[in-house]
């Protein structure tokens, strides 16, 4: 039985490789295996639990699922939601986006960003309303999409 909870500190450690299994496709996009999730270190994951929210996927006592979030003003910035292949396109994510939109009530407006050839990616977004609003560089190879979605 799938459960999203709260992530606490000692959840760290599982997170982060879930992040690294997980990025691997997203790095093979791009054929660069040095993007922020898979360089991201423990302790700086650690650090997130004082200014994010932190949620998990859980079934069977695993964490297979993760995303977090941090609030600005009115903007929740949205980030790292990850499923673990195996359990890909089964609506993890789907239920990931919807607990940490909910963590966030005060929110009037969600930000994240993916690349511009994770199609997938994309997809689940834009089918959970959010859209486009800039793309940026961040090197030579790879180019970021900023999507948003507001609250109705």
């Amino acid at each position: 039985m799938l459960r999203i909870e709260r992530a606490i500190h000692d959840d760290a450690a599982e997170i982060l490789a879930l992040q690294k299994l997980a990025y691997q496709s997203e790095a093979a996009i791009w054929n660069d295996y040095t993007i922020p999730p898979l360089t991201q270190t423990l302790e700086n994951l650690q650090a997130q639990f004082a200014d994010h929210i932190i949620l998990k996927a859980v079934d069977n006592d695993e964490i297979i699922g993760s995303v977090r979030g941090t609030q600005k003003n009115d903007t929740c910035y949205i980030g790292r939601v990850i499923v673990h292949p195996d359990r890909q396109n089964r609506g993890i994510g789907t239920q990931l986006m919807a607990a940490i939109e909910a963590a966030f009530s005060t929110a009037s407006r969600f930000e994240l960003f993916t690349g511009q050839k994770s199609e997938r990616n994309l997809y689940l977004y834009q089918k959970l309303g959010y859209q486009i609003f800039k793309e940026e560089p961040l090197n030579e190879r790879v180019i970021i999409v900023y999507l948003e979605k507001h609250r109705a």
